[in-house]
């Protein structure tokens, strides 16, 4: 399975309680924190709803 890097590039001060709950939930807490996460359509979903405050890529295998 492939694997994605998610970075927090904005910060979610001034944001909905959903999006809060779901940026918590992709595992990023700080900005500028990442995560590595497996491409499953439920990671995906939930960086859809996010995605204004996301940075997307291809992890290095």
């Amino acid at each position: 399975m492939a694997k994605i890097k998610i970075t927090l590039e904005k910060s979610v001060i001034g944001s909905d309680e959903r999006v809060r709950a779901t940026v918590k939930s992709l595992g990023l807490h700080k900005t500028h924190d990442s995560v590595i996460q497996e491409d499953l359509p439920s990671i995906m979903g939930k960086i859809t709803k996010v995605k204004h405050l996301l940075s997307v890529e291809e992890a290095a295998q």
